[in-house]
């Protein structure tokens, strides 16, 4: 699974690029019975659904050439949302100063869930402003992680 995501993301980066788009994740997912794959793309100042048309239109002969997964599923071009997961390591730069919700495979100083805010990566590891105290967090154990809503 992680190697065909791998190969979508590969193949519909350049494409997102090419529309002043940024591709932040390839999903592969089971909704209601179906498969269902799905391509989050952002730019500055949020996407338009113009701007899924556009990208689902230039992906969608690709798709058919690939021919990446058997059978049938659903194909969907969205928004990450307000709460866009963190997935690049630039991420953790560009989104410094933000809320943030950070998951970990396994329990650093006793939690595996930490939220505050983003305070920027280095050296693989990420700075977190918890309730006044600086959390370094090894980018290597973290599971997921997304911006807060507030």
């Amino acid at each position: 699974m992680a190697k065909l995501k791998e190969t979508l993301f590969t193949m519909a980066e350049p494409l997102a690029e090419r529309l002043g788009l940024e591709l932040v994740d390839v999903e592969l997912t089971k909704e209601a019975g179906r498969r269902v794959l799905r391509f989050l793309i952002d730019k500055e100042g949020g996407v338009t659904l113009n701007d899924c048309e556009a990208f689902s239109r230039l992906l969608d002969p690709e798709l058919d050439l690939l021919d990446p997964i058997p059978g049938s599923y659903d194909f969907q071009v969205s928004s990450p949302g307000v709460e866009r997961p963190l997935k690049k390591e630039s991420d953790y730069q560009r989104f410094s100063g933000r809320p943030v919700r950070i998951k970990l495979f396994a329990p650093l100083e006793g939690k595996k869930v930490y939220e505050g805010i983003l305070q920027g990566l280095a050296e693989k590891n990420i700075f977190l402003e918890v309730e006044g105290e600086t959390v370094q967090i090894p980018l290597e154990i973290v599971a997921k992680a997304n911006l807060i809503f507030q």
